[in-house]
């Protein structure tokens, strides 16, 4: 199963005032880990159709290191489900990464037309 990483820093513009990432910049940064992983997968075009319930488990502070992993779990014909985990490395010695939210998104590859078209299975 491939996997792909992205890495984001957690920048003041992105944070709410409590000086932690606002969540709908998170659900941005899974999105787009979930697209690119679904691309390389499908090798073809692909648009979110669908996003299960991400679960926000811990906040993400201010100056982190933010590493997103996702993973194409399951193919239908046209469509790819990618399960993200967002990783939170903070920078503070002794400190652990930690999960900070868990979520599921479905994409569906597309021609040129927009019309859906088969994906390979997964391998």
């Amino acid at each position: 199963m491939r996997e792909t990483r992205m890495v984001h820093t957690v920048f003041p513009g992105e944070t709410n005032h409590y000086g932690t990432l606002f969540g709908g910049t998170a659900l941005a940064w899974m999105d787009q880990a979930a697209f690119v992983a679904a691309s390389r997968h499908a090798r073809r075009k692909v648009v979110t159709v669908h996003s299960d319930a991400v679960d926000f488990k811990r906040p993400v502070p201010l100056g982190s290191i933010v590493e997103l992993v996702a993973r194409v779990v399951e193919v239908g014909r046209t469509s790819m489900r990618v399960e993200v985990e967002m990783w939170v490395e903070p920078l503070e010695p002794g400190k652990e990464p930690y999960v900070a939210a868990k979520g599921g998104f479905v994409l569906v590859a597309v021609d040129e037309a927009g019309r859906p078209v088969q994906v390979p299975p997964l391998s």
